[in-house]
């Protein structure tokens, strides 16, 4: 980080230390930053470089880590994340340095993917709750972006797994309520990832409440990532999606031609995604299904 570019801006602006952190933080935080090389919160300088018509990025010209690569190997990980290609995800996120990162959009997916796979994987609940804290506590705050709520499906998540469920009752449902508030509007169609963030959402909450045998809530929600993933044609979640939709099949002793009928399907996206993991557990619920008939 060329830390001079910041101050010269400054000073070619004739803005003083007191007026440039005023209401962002203390002088003291500013100047420490400027004289010391104390890197505060990326949220705060960010703010700073706002008001001064920088962006971070413009700090690390001459870095190689830039936002644009950054945000290459992110997002790269990010698919790899929703094609649980678990071992790949591994090895990527451990060759990020998180101080690396310049850039407040991409500190909140890389947080979001390592809170996520911790938890996922039966990671260290005290790493998962450093992770999803940076999102909730610091960088989102406010809890106005998606990653807020994927950090809530996280946590929940968690609980759900421990059978601590009305803890994970509180988180599932503030992403229910989440996507009930925007069932209306346009989701952000920039980037294919965008759609598979908030199928992520959606994937697990719906998860949440067949297990706790709200079939209306769990219906709802899987009508709603296959319609969504039928509108983008894409494929990825699919054939969870199904699996979901066999689930509750089963959960309401709908016809054994049903039940088979939506593990055929699932088996089916799930072959056409290369999804072995997925193809696993199709395989583990028709032969209990069976076994149960």
């Amino acid at each position: 980080m060329d830390i001079n570019i910041f101050i010269e801006r400054r000073k070619s602006l004739k803005m003083s230390q007191v007026k440039l952190c005023e209401g962002i933080c203390t002088q003291s935080t500013l100047s420490k930053f400027e004289n010391n090389g104390r890197v505060p919160s990326l949220n705060i300088l960010n703010k700073l470089c706002e008001r001064l018509g920088l962006s971070v990025d413009d700090l690390y010209k001459n870095s190689t880590d830039s936002t644009a690569h950054m945000r290459r190997v992110i997002e790269q990980i990010e698919k790899k994340f929703m094609m649980e290609s678990y071992p790949e995800v591994a090895q990527g996120l451990s060759e990020i340095d998180v101080n690396t990162i310049n850039n407040t959009t991409l500190k909140l997916q890389y947080y979001y993917q390592k809170g996520l796979f911790t938890t996922l994987t039966n990671g260290k609940p005290e790493e998962m709750f450093f992770y999803f804290s940076q999102i909730l506590d610091d960088l989102d705050e406010k809890h106005q972006t998606i990653y807020s709520y994927i950090a809530y499906i996280g946590l929940g998540t968690f609980y759900s797994r421990i059978n601590q469920i009305k803890e994970a009752n509180f988180y599932f449902e503030k992403a229910w309520n989440f996507i009930k508030l925007h069932e209306n509007e346009t989701y952000p169609k920039n980037t294919v990832n965008d759609y598979l963030r908030l199928l992520t959402v959606i994937f697990f909450t719906a998860s949440f409440y067949i297990k706790v045998e709200d079939y209306d809530k769990g219906t709802d929600l899987v009508n709603r990532g296959i319609k969504l993933c039928a509108e983008e044609h894409m494929t990825y979640y699919l054939p969870r999606l199904k699996l979901l939709a066999a689930k509750i099949a089963i959960g309401q002793s709908k016809s054994a031609e049903e039940v088979k009928g939506l593990l055929t399907e699932a088996a089916a996206f799930a072959k056409i995604n290369r999804n072995e993991v997925v193809e696993l557990r199709i395989n583990a619920l028709r032969k209990q299904y069976e076994n149960e008939k």
